[in-house]
Formats: structure tokens, C-alpha cells, sequence
């Protein structure tokens, strides 16, 4: 799990041992930071409401969804009528998944106790309507600190290994996945070089 800074520093040393492109990134990039967010439904609920939008945006949309949802947990969501969700700036799409979401907490088919393995909960999550692979890999990774997690259909993710491996085309979903093998048991922690390379002011030099 990466729970400290600690983790963080061990996970780049096993990296620039295992991979001298990742060794030459950490050298421009230093230690990732620790990116680590809330578990549960709120936890969930903020990464759906985050998509394809700037931080700005997300954090405004989040804190007007925030107080229409008090306390933020699905039964207080599931009371709430969807127009009231579209009126803190939801999309349409957006307010159905985490109705969905509520749902299946309260129905108990979704469950984040500790105990469920983070592969069992990648799968209940994608069972739900709305939730796709990077909604469950970004949970995976940030709310439960999953060491290994990785969010292979990440643009920027994408992005940064095309540049750092020098590759004539942006690696698919599929493609990235496969190049991540080579950083188990790590690859949460590629993941956060990667990113902080992508943002990085050499990144287009």
C-alpha cells in the first residue's frame, strides 16, 4: 500500500533499478507526491464528479454538490431529485452514475469495506452503470493506495511514456498495459512519475 512518503521512496528505488527509463525521469522529475485521497462513497463520488474536467472546475462543481449531498453518503444522494443534482452543475450523465453508485452501496452490492480485495471491488465498480475502467483504476490507485495500481487508459499517462520512451505513436490502453508488467509491483508508483513528467515544464522541451 502507499500510505506515506516513505512508500513512495521505495517504490522509486525498486523503479530505477528495474527500468533506466524510469531511472532518467526520476532524475528530472525527483520524488512523485503521494496523491492520496478519501475512501468510500464520497471518495468515489469526487473522482466521477473530477472527469474531463480542469481542477478548477471540478473542485467548484464538487463543493455546490457537496451541499446539496450533507451528509455525503447514498441514501442522502438517492433523496435528492436529479434536477437538484444538474443545478450544482452535474451533467446529465454525471448525476445518473452517481445515482447508480448510491444504489448499489444501499443495495449492498457494493461494498468498501477493507476486507474486499482491491480486484473484487475493481469489478463491483465496473458492474456499475456509468463506471468505466478509469473511474475504478483512479479509485484503486488514490482512495485505497493500491501500490500496484494503474490507470492504463489515462491520456496523460499515455502521453508521458510516448515521450519518455521515445515511441512514434501514443501507446493504447492495451499497449500501456503491456509496457506496465515490466514495473510490477510498482506500477502505482510509474503511474505517479509518469504524471508528474507529463507536467513537468521540460516535458515539451
Amino acid at each position: 500500500m502507499i500510505a506515506r512518503a516513505q512508500d513512495i521512496r521505495a517504490g522509486v528505488l525498486a523503479l530505477r533499478r528495474a527500468c533506466p527509463v524510469l531511472r532518467g525521469m526520476h532524475d528530472v522529475v525527483g520524488d512523485p507526491p503521494l496523491r492520496r485521497s478519501r475512501s468510500g462513497f464520497a471518495g468515489l463520488a469526487e473522482i466521477v464528479v473530477s472527469q474531463q474536467l480542469s481542477g478548477a472546475s471540478a473542485d467548484a462543481i464538487w463543493k455546490r454538490t457537496a451541499l446539496v449531498v450533507d451528509p455525503f453518503d447514498a441514501e442522502t444522494l438517492l433523496a435528492q431529485d436529479i434536477g437538484v443534482l444538474r443545478g450544482a452543475g452535474l451533467s446529465q450523465g454525471k448525476a445518473l452514475t452517481l445515482r447508480a453508485i448510491a444504489e448499489a452501496v444501499v443495495s449492498g452490492a457494493l461494498r468498501f469495506k477493507a476486507r474486499v480485495p482491491a480486484e473484487k471491488l475493481r469489478e463491483d465498480l465496473l458492474a456499475i452503470r456509468g463506471v468505466g475502467p478509469w473511474t475504478a483504476d483512479i479509485y484503486v490507485m488514490f482512495c485505497l493506495g493500491h501500490a500496484d495500481g494503474f490507470a492504463s487508459g489515462d491520456l496523460a499517462l499515455q502521453v508521458a511514456a510516448q515521450r519518455a520512451y521515445k515511441l512514434d505513436a501514443r501507446p493504447s490502453a492495451l499497449e500501456l498495459e503491456a509496457m506496465a508488467e515490466a514495473w510490477r509491483p510498482w506500477r502505482g508508483i510509474a503511474a505517479r512519475l509518469l504524471w508528474a513528467y507529463y507536467v513537468h515544464p521540460d516535458f515539451k522541451a
